[in-house]
């Protein structure tokens, strides 16, 4: 069996080791564009075999959150190019990850202060961040307006664009988002998704925006370069499904044929429980990547929510080809290193995780 510090293949992409930097929101891009700062945090973490960006807008409607970094401009494609030449020449591998946060936005986020775009027009019951007075502040989400049909394939286009982006920014590719109750999860689920056209109803109408958007970042970038996370369980952002092992099996079988570089599947409630279900019945996370390897799906199994490295090892053991680590990697840009000696781990300083400066986010320690 292969080990975390074993390289892997994940499409185009060679890696040094089967550990990942899972996305983490940081909120340090003020005007939505990545800084030197930046490129500093993710350099000190390229010993990761893949580096995954923090979230990532694909339009300026797109934005949910303050001070979170786009890809839609030319100034932000100069701005990533910062920070992608940093991690190669510390011999790591990024990919960015393209996002759209749906009817998790406010107001305040959207040009013109016009109300967020949904499937459908249900308030999230979650809050977002603005910075008021300098500092982040958790707020209620804004009530959204359901997309009209005619305005869906020029929201896939924005995902095509920012895919041509990233290559022209360095990346080595994307991750799709379409996990914890943004757009393309808010389609996919029943609790969001209320569409009684093309877009609604029927499982296979609800995974269309997530197929068609993924098929068209693939015809621009090619598959090998393409990833996405899905979270089938996770209750984040008011997601809810009333079934979705069906719902996600009939997803993966629609991805397996594109060729992806991996899935990337959290586990349980992220950030919380790993066996939190919902749904009738436990959800099986083994059928859904047998589901996906039947269909033709040859990239790698990537698995995340709250591993150590115990049992990253077991889901390597049980057939995963790559394990994602989240918060782990804020306290620990050697987290590699500290993993192959079995510690000691810093501590995160949960008062730094959103907004700030270098202090808790690139003054971490590393091991001597």
């Amino acid at each position: 069996m292969p080990t975390l510090f074993d390289p892997a293949q994940a499409g185009d992409l060679h890696l040094a080791n089967r550990i990942v930097m899972a996305p983490l929101t940081r909120n340090r891009a003020p005007g939505a564009l990545p800084t030197a700062l930046m490129a500093t945090y993710y350099a000190q973490r390229a010993s990761a075999g893949l580096l995954i960006t923090e979230a990532t807008a694909i339009s300026p409607t797109a934005q949910g959150y303050a001070d979170v970094p786009g890809l839609w401009s030319e100034e932000q494609v100069t701005a990533w190019k910062t920070v992608t030449d940093a991690v190669h020449a510390a011999g790591g591998r990024i990919v960015v990850q393209l996002w759209h946060v749906g009817r998790v936005s406010h107001v305040d986020l959207q040009p013109g202060g016009q109300a967020p775009v949904a499937p459908s027009a249900l308030t999230a019951r979650t809050k977002t961040v603005l910075i008021r007075d300098g500092l982040p502040t958790f707020v209620d989400t804004s009530a959204p307006r359901a997309l009209d049909s005619a305005e869906i394939p020029g929201i896939v286009a924005d995902y095509r664009r920012a895919a041509a982006n990233a290559l022209r920014a360095g990346f080595d590719g994307v991750e799709i988002h379409g996990a914890n109750g943004y757009l393309p999860d808010q389609f996919l689920r029943s609790g969001s998704n209320q569409r009684t056209d093309a877009w609604g109803g029927s499982i296979e109408n609800r995974a269309r925006f997530l197929l068609e958007v993924t098929r068209a970042v693939v015809d621009e970038i090619g598959g090998g370069r393409t990833g996405i996370r899905l979270s089938p369980v996770t209750p984040a952002n008011d997601a809810a499904d009333a079934d979705p092992q069906p719902l996600f099996e009939h997803v993966v079988r629609g991805l397996g044929p594109l060729g992806l570089a991996y899935v990337h599947v959290i586990e349980g409630s992220t950030g919380a429980a790993r066996d939190f279900q919902q749904g009738p019945a436990p959800f099986d996370y083994t059928a859904l990547r047998s589901a996906w390897r039947a269909a033709g799906g040859t990239g790698a199994w990537m698995v995340n929510n709250g591993l150590d490295r115990d049992l990253a090892q077991q889901a390597l053991d049980g057939g995963a080809d790559l394990v994602a680590f989240g918060r782990p990697f804020i306290a620990n840009p050697d987290l590699v290193a500290r993993l192959r000696a079995g510690g000691p781990f810093n501590t995160p300083d949960r008062k730094t995780f959103y907004g700030g400066g270098a202090a808790g986010y690139t003054d971490y320690p590393v091991r001597g």
